[in-house]
């Protein structure tokens, strides 16, 4: 774990800053850049097949590595086109999951170990259907064939140009923003910073710019990890408590996401003083690590809730993430979607 830690903050320091160790790697950034424009340049000519499916289809991704803030953004989608009649279904790549077929389905109580831990808390936020699928367009195709969606969302998918997409949604961090805007191995973009303009809308977590919509996260309620051990239960039915009934007193921190800071940095808002316990990202849990010979509440988000639900007691709580959108994201959104329904 210390080697890995040692590793991670190696990487942000060369990642998000100019430094030289960037500047040394550049020439092997220029290369992965050449074959990243070629196989692109592949797709476009039709050389390698993409596949369209008979429903709208948006991907939403981002074009760094990391967490962005696409799951909670997905979650909205989901909801937000339910709302307005479809039927929605999510295909996703599940990072970290050891399935074995082509085609996995999800359901609220799959093993993260199985699926990935996202998309697990996708189909508990969602009642959608949602599947994992090493290949995108099959996963998709399924959606629409076996479970008669209407709508495909498309997680983390930018950079799968094997599925059309009839929206294409960017998701940036707008505190981290680019990094030190070199393309791996030197900075932390899977493509050049220009391809973020080819997306139709550009979400930015925390801050906006130009051209792009602000999406803020609301998290104020606690909920016991022992809700998660059966059905999804709506947060009237799930035991939860107010984050306040927390103030002043000393908790187990637990994280283990991409830039784990902002998590922290909201505990610490709200007056708790933190033992912080960080894990890699994605990481599936031992029950060692959550376990501890104190009566100090555990808190961990609902990424790590989902691992941990061997685990847990009256002493674990996670706080539930939801996503809000601007007005004008909304309002962009209808209106391509209104240029797709009318051809």
């Amino acid at each position: 774990m210390k080697k890995f830690f040692f590793l991670e903050t190696l990487i942000e320091k060369v990642w998000y800053s100019k430094n030289i160790y960037s500047l040394l790697l550049s020439p092997l950034s220029l290369i992965y850049i050449s074959i990243i424009y070629l196989r692109y340049t592949l797709y476009q000519l039709g050389l390698i097949s993409i596949t369209k499916i008979n429903v709208p289809t948006i991907v939403i991704g981002n074009i760094v590595a990391g967490g962005t803030g696409k799951t909670p953004l997905v979650i909205w989608l989901a909801k937000y086109f339910k709302d307005k009649g479809f039927l929605p279904g999510i295909v996703s790549r599940g990072y970290g999951g050891t399935y074995l077929s082509n085609i996995e389905l999800v359901k609220p109580t799959s093993n993260p170990l199985l699926v990935g831990d996202e998309p697990v808390i996708i189909a508990r936020n969602t009642n959608c259907p949602v599947v994992v699928a090493k290949k995108r367009a099959k996963g998709a195709k399924k959606l629409v064939e076996k479970y008669n969606c209407n709508i495909v969302l498309c997680d983390d998918g930018m950079q799968h140009y094997s599925l059309a997409r009839d929206i294409e949604i960017a998701v940036i961090d707008g505190q981290r923003r680019f990094g030190n805007n070199y393309c791996f191995p030197a900075g932390p973009l899977r493509e050049p910073k220009s391809r973020i303009f080819k997306a139709d809308l550009i979400v930015s977590k925390y801050n906006a710019r130009t051209r792009e919509h602000k999406m803020d996260y609301t998290y104020n309620l606690l909920v016991s990890l022992n809700e998660l051990c059966g059905p999804p239960k709506t947060m009237n039915e799930s035991k939860t408590i107010p984050i306040s009934d927390l103030h002043g007193m000393t908790v187990h921190a637990v994280a283990g996401i991409n830039n784990p800071d902002h998590f922290f940095s909201y505990l610490r808002s709200h007056k708790l003083e933190l033992i912080i316990h960080k894990f890699p990202d994605h990481y599936m849990y031992r029950e060692d690590d959550v376990k501890f010979d104190d009566n100090f509440p555990v808190v961990m988000t609902e990424k790590d809730a989902v691992k941990c639900l061997n685990y847990s007691s009256d002493k674990h709580w996670y706080i539930p993430i939801s996503a809000e959108l601007s007005k004008s994201f909304v309002c962009d959104l209808d209106k391509l979607m209104e240029k797709i329904i009318n051809g």
